[in-house]
């Protein structure tokens, strides 16, 4: 199968979107526990859209990037959602800790 790029970006840009929605959804899993499970959060996420937009010289702050993936304040997000974290996945995610 050939895509050509614009179709490709499309694609891309569309399965992010899913992603993106699919974790504002599931508020029940925490950032620590995708850390633990995939070795990435909705922190990488947003951290990656700022590098991606720095690198094309568009302008977008951390806050930006980071309400573009929680949709809402990243503060917002944390008081509604974030738990405090047990001290299993603590001892998990300094086990799996990658430099993320």
């Amino acid at each position: 199968m050939t895509i050509d790029d614009k179709t490709k970006t499309e694609l891309e840009a569309a399965v992010f979107r899913r992603l993106v929605a699919h974790l504002r959804s599931r508020t029940d899993v925490q950032n620590i526990d995708l850390m633990n499970l995939a070795g990435f959060c909705r922190n990488c996420l947003s951290n990656w859209l700022k590098e991606a937009a720095d690198e094309k010289g568009a302008a977008m702050t951390k806050d930006e990037s980071r309400e573009a993936v929680y949709g809402m304040p990243y503060e917002t997000w944390k008081m509604k959602h974030q738990g405090a974290a047990t001290p299993e996945q603590l001892a998990a995610m300094k086990k799996s800790q990658n430099g993320h």
